[in-house]
């Protein structure tokens, strides 16, 4: 469930493996407590924005929604660049400490505030603490994990990201029949019980932050430019990332966002060509032409983006399309017959009184399938995939995953519903730890480790994508124009349209760069 950036467990080998020490298992820990608190809250999200304010939601638009989702996860998943440098150069536990000191009252603010300013203001602050965690949980398994054991380590690490997964949407669906200020009180408390683990527990394992030459935000700023691009390039993006967030409000229409975001390249590009042919003398990043970095990587990221665009529906829009659009009534018939079945006469009787009153599963707990189709599954895919190239793969996967969200567009019947998300989850179980693998077969030698850390630009590419596709669509098509089946069928076919784009990019351009390193070599 979700990106996490690590490999999936593989089959141990004969060989007796290190034992890890304590640290990891403690690692392993909070990382399924901050998880039961995010995906507690993330899963239930998209219906405490839209649903109406008489319920205690918001009762935000679903554009609104999607512009919150896609935005702020854009942010959590470019944070870790810049977190990471820091947990290395000050610590790995004083990060922590700051993450968990942001991350529990803003887990509890998200509560106390209705309207989309005050929100979004503390959203984000929930982004910022979880992108302070992210970078340096992952690097803990990392120091505390060798050549011999890392494998199985960094599986262990993935199982346990699921277990969380799995396990804090069932408590949140559970305490939000009670009052929806008890997901974020939850949430708060997951958070709190790591400072336990941490203070009595953790040991810090780098030494870089002690040592006479800890690395600094500029180094970690010029691997950016040599890898991403300019500065300039940068902010030109930005503001056109900025003009599709405005967008999505009713005071900007797409129309009027498209014309100023043509007028802003237009300018940049005149510019650009003034700088290229006078005699200015590129001494700062204003005097600097725009200028992509490794084209080759970024144009992979971009692709890759797709893939995890359709990913976030699962999240994004399933929750509120099943509130919408699914009779789940089939689900409890027939776990009412498997209660029948088995003898659990008293399971049944409640199944039975709970479809006379017309009650609906909670979304919550569908969504959640992915998850728990993962924690069972993952081991088992992994074992079979094992056997194929990671290009064959990841395309296979996101096929695969593309397929679920397709089937989307005939779910309106509880187990058609699951039959999409399983089908989708089993393309996420391949697709998602071999792209990373990918990106360690291309990458140049001796920049693995530096092109692995920008992998996630693809995922918050893929949640901003994502995100706004989904507040637009599902207004759009789904309740403007009645037609939730096009809207899956768009993010399916966007899954198809990542796959075709790897398969070229295989083709096409991974060969030029295989020479183009070879050159480097030889030269």
């Amino acid at each position: 469930m979700g990106p996490t950036g690590t490999p999936p467990p593989a089959a141990p080998s004969g060989k007796k493996q290190p034992k890890f020490p304590r640290t990891f298992w403690i690692a392993n820990t909070m990382e399924i407590f901050e998880r039961m608190a995010w995906y507690g809250w993330f899963a239930v999200a998209s219906l405490y924005m839209t649903n109406p304010r008489s319920e205690g939601a918001l009762g935000f638009t679903e554009q609104q929604r999607g512009t919150l989702q896609g935005v702020i996860t854009f942010i959590l998943y470019l944070l870790p660049v810049l977190t990471g440098a820091l947990a290395d150069r000050y610590g790995f536990k004083k990060m922590f400490v700051i993450a968990y000191a942001i991350l529990v009252p803003a887990y509890f603010l998200l509560g106390q505030f209705d309207s989309y300013g005050g929100f979004f203001v503390v959203f984000l602050l929930v982004a910022v603490g979880a992108a302070v965690f992210k970078p340096v949980v992952v690097g803990t398994v990392a120091h505390t994990t060798t050549e011999e054991n890392g494998t199985l380590g960094f599986g262990i690490f993935y199982m346990m990201v699921n277990v969380g997964g799995f396990v804090g949407p069932i408590v949140a669906g559970i305490v939000r029949g009670w009052d929806w200020n008890y997901v974020f009180i939850a949430s708060s408390v997951w958070i709190a019980c790591n400072f336990f683990w941490l203070l009595v527990f953790y040991k810090e394992p780098t030494k870089e932050s002690t040592s006479e030459k800890p690395r600094n935000l500029k180094k970690v700023m010029d691997d950016m430019v040599d890898v991403l691009g300019t500065p300039r390039l940068f902010i030109t993006v930005l503001v056109c990332f900025t003009l599709m967030v405005f967008a999505t409000n009713e005071w900007m229409t797409w129309r009027n966002s498209l014309i100023v975001m043509g007028i802003w390249v237009a300018a940049n590009f005149a510019y650009d060509l003034l700088l290229r042919n006078s005699n200015i003398h590129p001494g700062s990043w204003i005097t600097t032409p725009i200028r992509v970095g490794k084209w080759r990587f970024v144009l992979f990221l971009v692709i890759l983006s797709g893939f995890w665009t359709a990913f976030n529906q699962i999240f994004f829009t399933m929750p509120v399309y099943i509130r919408d659009f699914v009779d789940t009534t089939d689900l409890l018939y027939s776990m009412h017959g498997w209660a029948m079945a088995v003898g659990m006469t008293g399971v049944a009787d409640t199944l039975q009184a709970a479809i006379d009153r017309g009650y609906q599963i909670n979304p919550e707990y569908i969504v959640n399938i992915d998850a728990g189709a993962i924690v069972v599954f993952q081991v088992l895919v992994s074992w079979t995939m094992s056997r194929f190239p990671a290009f064959t793969t990841m395309v296979v996967g996101t096929i695969v995953a593309g397929i679920g969200l397709f089937i989307g567009g005939w779910a309106t019947a509880g187990w058609v519903v699951v039959a999409a998300i399983v089908v989708f989850a089993f393309g996420e179980m391949a697709a998602s730890p071999k792209s990373q693998e990918y990106i360690g077969r291309i990458a140049p030698p001796g920049k693995v480790a530096l092109y692995m850390g920008y992998y996630f630009v693809a995922i918050a590419l893929g949640n901003l994508f994502g995100g706004i596709l989904s507040g637009v669509g599902y207004q759009k098509l789904a309740l403007d124009m009645g037609r939730p089946d096009i809207m899956w069928w768009m993010f399916g076919c966007i899954g198809f349209a990542t796959a075709v784009g790897l398969m070229l990019y295989n083709k096409l351009v991974v060969p030029g760069w295989k020479k183009e390193i070879a050159a480097q070599k030889n030269g």
